[in-house]
């Protein structure tokens, strides 16, 4: 699945999808949420998690240009 096909799933889908076929590569704190961030085919995935909420918010295919890339180069290598 391309990250296009991937990004028009409902957000419910998204979440069965990366957690069945997705690999878990690393979790940070960002403002008001937890995001894990998944490996999902060729491209890396984040899932927003609103602890006031106790519920995922968003699900997003990560913006090469994002700011909280520096917040994951601090745990691990990625392959961008």
């Amino acid at each position: 699945m391309n990250w296009y096909d991937f990004n028009q799933l409902k957000l419910k889908d998204k979440i069965k999808v990366l957690y069945e076929e997705g690999t878990f590569i690393v979790a940070i704190r960002y403002y008001k949420y937890k995001i894990n961030l998944f490996l999902f085919e060729n491209y890396y995935v984040e899932v927003f998690f609103n602890h006031k909420l106790d519920m995922i918010e968003k699900i997003e295919v990560m913006n090469r240009n994002t700011k909280r890339l520096k917040f994951y180069s601090d745990q691990i290598k990625l392959s961008i």
